[in-house]
């Protein structure tokens, strides 16, 4: 019996087992083969492991929900996640390659980092204890500072670090606050456990509500929640951009499933209580996430702000609190990987262009279409998927999480949010209008189109973006039906 309890174990804990062997791997490499041949070596290394751990997720997909070490559990809800954050995890490791050169000099170390990253990510979503969720998030957490200050010589980049851990670890500690009172409430770290014994009248109801507000500022600050948020932009546009566009995605993915996990494991019975002031928070934080990115001329920023906005759109669907509004999520969440990431493949090519390592101004698109028509093609198709437009991955994400809560009696929310995506459409074709209908004062007109500037991988990355956009799109119907798993 103990024997068939390891093997289950063993293999619900696949993708995580496959990468944390892989993460040895690359330590042991390094240490063999270091300069820029030993850094593609890794980087290569990285994605074979990360498409094993993909592989390994698909291998358990279908299976029964089983718990495992009582405190992680592989269900839908994981595989889903895991699938996200792996996707992001690979797409962020081809960026990284041929594009920089101080990645290049300590692949070993930035590699590393990465896997780790996504352990912790996929082990939060796979969190049905206290104590496991606080461990993944620190992981991936720690993983995060560090890469956000790897530019060791961009004193912007240090900036980014030090600003995402003084208050990443400020944020922490209400995280462990909360989760203290929540296990005072009902008695345990397990959700099922607190669940039950609050449902039942047991435990010390009276340490609920304070559990939930000191969560609500950890988990509100990894997926930058209003009013959490303050740390998005700056970490965003100093951070390398690879790093930027795995973190923009792994992280919203790996703490909205903790989030999700919690309230609606945990504290079900709450339902009505806490959906009130989480709608409240989802309106100030698509609300105050556009109109702000309206105001920005840097790109990262204007991305980051924009990436505010969609947590608010997500938080709509934990506002609904229904299998179908979970469901809606991760769909949401997977089609966001694409056109997020690809949006920050094409930033980085247009960064090589300019010779800035951190940014590139709105301006600076014009006339990119005559440049650049490809990247500007791309660039136009993620912008018009991130505003919603259909037949785009974008639209169908927010329509199934506006559908989902409109079936849950939420529809004052849904008006709020379709409004909300009005306003972000402004911002998002503001950049396709400058690329295509604004000329350039420099190289004025009639000039033949450049170079493409941008590496082998990185064009890889659009490509794969692209096709993931447009085919999503044109078929939500078979993607939401394969992430139909989330919540059940």
């Amino acid at each position: 019996m103990d024997t068939a309890l390891l093997f289950d174990n063993a293999v619900v804990l696949l993708p995580e087992l496959v990468l944390a062997v892989g993460v040895m791997v690359l330590m042991l490499v390094d240490i063999v083969r270091r300069g820029q041949n030993g850094s593609q070596l890794l980087a290569n290394m990285s994605v074979v492991i990360l498409l094993l751990g993909i592989g390994a997720s698909l291998m358990i997909w279908g299976r029964a929900p089983v718990e495992y070490l009582d405190g992680a559990v592989s269900d839908g809800f994981a595989l889903s996640v895991r699938l996200v954050i792996l996707i992001a995890g690979v797409l962020g490791v081809f960026l990284s390659r041929n594009n920089f050169p101080a990645i290049e000099r300590q692949g070993g170390a930035f590699y590393s980092l990465h896997l780790l990253a996504v352990i912790g990510m996929m082990l939060m979503g796979t969190a049905t204890n206290l104590i496991v969720l606080f461990i993944a998030l620190e992981i991936f957490s720690l993983a995060l500072y560090i890469l956000s200050g790897f530019y060791r010589d961009n004193p912007r980049s240090i900036e980014a670090a030090m600003k995402y851990f003084l208050l990443g670890a400020f944020a922490s500690t209400f995280f462990v606050y909360g989760s203290a009172l929540l296990y005072g409430a009902g008695g345990s770290a397990h959700y099922a456990r607190i669940h039950e014994t609050l449902a039942t009248g047991g435990g010390n109801p009276s340490l609920v509500w304070p559990g939930i507000a000191l969560l609500l500022v950890g988990f509100g600050f990894k997926v930058s929640l209003v009013p959490f948020h303050m740390w998005t932009p700056d970490v965003y546009q100093g951070a390398p951009t690879p790093v930027t566009a795995f973190m923009s995605v792994g992280t919203k993915a790996a703490a909205f499933a903790g989030f999700f996990r919690v309230m609606m494991t945990a504290l079900p019975s709450y339902h009505d209580q806490w959906a009130m002031p989480l709608a409240i928070l989802a309106v100030l934080t698509m609300t105050v996430g556009n109109l702000t990115a309206l105001r920005q001329s840097s790109v990262k920023r204007m991305l980051a702000y924009s990436g505010i906005a969609h947590a608010g759109n997500i938080l709509i669907a934990l506002v609904a609190g229904t299998a179908a509004a979970s469901s809606a999520a991760a769909f949401y969440l997977f089609a966001y990987a694409f056109m997020n990431v690809g949006a920050f493949t094409v930033t980085i090519a247009l960064e090589k262009q300019y010779g800035n390592e951190n940014d590139v101004e709105q301006s600076r698109l014009a006339g990119a279409a005559e440049r650049f028509p490809v990247l500007a093609a791309a660039m136009a198709i993620f912008m018009l998927s991130l505003s919603g437009i259909p037949p785009l991955a974008g639209f169908f994400g927010k329509f199934l999480v506006f559908k989902a809560a409109l079936e849950a009696g939420w529809a004052w929310l849904v008006v709020i949010g379709v409004l909300n995506s009005a306003i972000s459409a402004y911002y998002y074709l503001r950049i396709v209008v400058t690329m295509y209908f604004q000329q350039d004062e420099e190289i004025g007109d009639g000039k033949e189109p450049l170079p493409l500037p941008a590496s082998r991988s990185s064009v890889i990355v659009v490509v794969v973006s692209i096709l993931a956009v447009v085919v999503i799109g044109l078929q939500p119907g078979l993607w939401a039906d394969l992430l139909r798993g989330l919540g059940q």
